[in-house]
């Protein structure tokens, strides 16, 4: 097949990471793939000051790192940031949008750029553009794939799709594993930080604060991608890491003895496999796949979104029997290692060729 991929400004998202992979393993495959993106767009004169009042600095704009850069992929990326049009991509069998803005953009493509694919990360309501405006490019005619059965259920009830794929997210092993280990005796516990409110790292702040009331030991890691905000500052207690290296998360990871997920609305939510890969237990609000991830063991699914439930299931864990602990890690990777990219790169695959398939008989 020909895919074409089409983004928005490609960062350090996890989502712009997932498409790297199967853009990487589909051409692996024997497929030409083709990636298109925006650049950043320009900040304006009064987000430039806000930024230099905010962080002491004038801001420069963003042509950073991307997960595209090692992997032996064309990528196109536009000489300045406007939507993506017909013009700009060649003609191919499939062409897939990647987030809400794309999917405006594909679906005025010709036919000939492509059977039209909408790959679902995530219920993107809540940026900050009109909710409606994103809630109707669910509703346009593009095949949809998405990547846990809570974005499924959404796509059914919300916007009457009950033909939606489903490929779940995976794990790389070459960078996530851990050998078996004991729990240690001063509990340390990780998380993933980000300011955006419905990641709920407030919830995971607030549970740290008193958890370590009963847990003066307590230790704490950290990482994201963006620095801790001064509106969601971490404890003083806390070793944080601003955009580590793959190598780095995953020893933060295996240096844990529980990974927190927060998240009140979530496509997928990686980090809760990738610290089962590194058999570290996780305590999960029930968003996105952690219904499904943590199942059978593995760590807490919590019932709800409250602090309360994360901190008595903290305690709980901290007062657990090793024993006990290790029986946890054990599931924890153990259910990581049920998935493979390999087996999602098929999965994918699979999902573009049946509708592919159709349409040409269709059109015989």
């Amino acid at each position: 097949m020909k895919i074409t991929f089409v983004l928005p400004f490609v960062t350090l998202a996890g989502g712009i990471r997932v498409v790297a992979i199967y853009a990487d393993r589909l051409k692996k495959r024997g497929h030409e793939v083709f990636v298109i993106s925006t650049p950043s767009q320009q900040l304006t004169l009064r987000q430039k000051i806000k930024t230099l009042l905010k962080d002491k600095r004038w801001p420069t704009q963003n042509h950073g790192a991307s997960y595209f850069d090692d992997i032996d992929i064309e990528h196109k990326v536009l000489e300045s940031y406007r939507p993506i049009t017909n013009d700009d991509v060649p003609d191919a069998d499939v062409v897939i949008a990647t987030w809400w803005e794309t999917a405006e953009w594909v679906n005025t493509f010709d036919k000939s750029k492509g059977l039209k694919f909408y790959f679902v990360q995530g219920h993107e309501v809540f940026q900050n553009q009109s909710i409606e405006r994103i809630k109707s490019t669910y509703r346009l005619p593009l095949k949809k794939i998405t990547i846990s059965k809570w974005l499924m259920n959404i796509m059914d009830e919300e916007y009457g799709d009950k033909e939606v794929s489903l490929v779940p997210n995976s794990v790389d092993y070459d960078f996530f594993n851990s050998p078996p280990r004991g729990k240690q005796s001063n509990l340390t516990v990780g998380f993933m930080y980000s300011p955006l409110p419905f990641k709920g790292c407030d919830i995971i702040i607030e549970a740290l604060k008193r958890a370590r009331k009963n847990i003066p030991n307590l230790k704490i890691l950290a990482f994201g991608s963006k620095r801790p905000a001064p509106e969601l500052p971490l404890p003083t207690f806390t070793e944080f890491y601003y955009r580590p290296k793959q190598e780095k998360i995953r020893e933060i990871y295996s240096s844990c003895d529980l990974w927190l997920f927060g998240s009140r609305a979530e496509g997928f939510g990686l980090p809760i496999l990738e610290a089962m890969a590194c058999r570290t237990p996780v305590i999960a609000t029930p968003a996105g796949a952690a219904p499904e991830l943590l199942s059978n063991g593995g760590g807490v699914l919590l019932g709800d979104y409250t602090v309360d439930s994360m901190v008595k299931a903290i305690l709980n864990i901290n007062n657990m029997q090793e024993s006990h602990w290790e029986t946890m890690s054990e599931q924890a990777y153990e259910k990581a290692k049920s998935y493979s990219w390999d087996d999602a790169t098929v999965l994918f695959e699979k999902s573009l060729l049946k509708y592919l398939n159709v349409e040409r008989k269709l059109q015989q």
